[in-house]
């Protein structure tokens, strides 16, 4: 059985928590930031963490973080 592969665009992307749970950084954060309210803007730095929803399908393409 040969290696599996991680998606690097995803490893960029997230990070593992130490309780296993995969950490992100928001969107909407790039451009356009003016009429944005400072509100707003201080509440997209923080990282948020990936739904579980989603978490089954993450793992599968970063099988080794």
């Amino acid at each position: 059985m040969p290696k599996m592969k991680t998606s690097r665009a995803a490893a960029k992307r997230f990070k593992v928590t130490g309780t296993g749970k995969l950490k992100r950084n928001k969107a909407y954060k790039r451009h356009i930031l003016t009429k944005k309210t400072t509100k707003n803007k201080r509440n997209l730095r923080k990282a948020a963490l990936v739904d579980a929803t989603n978490v089954k399908n993450m793992k599968k393409i970063l099988p080794y973080l």
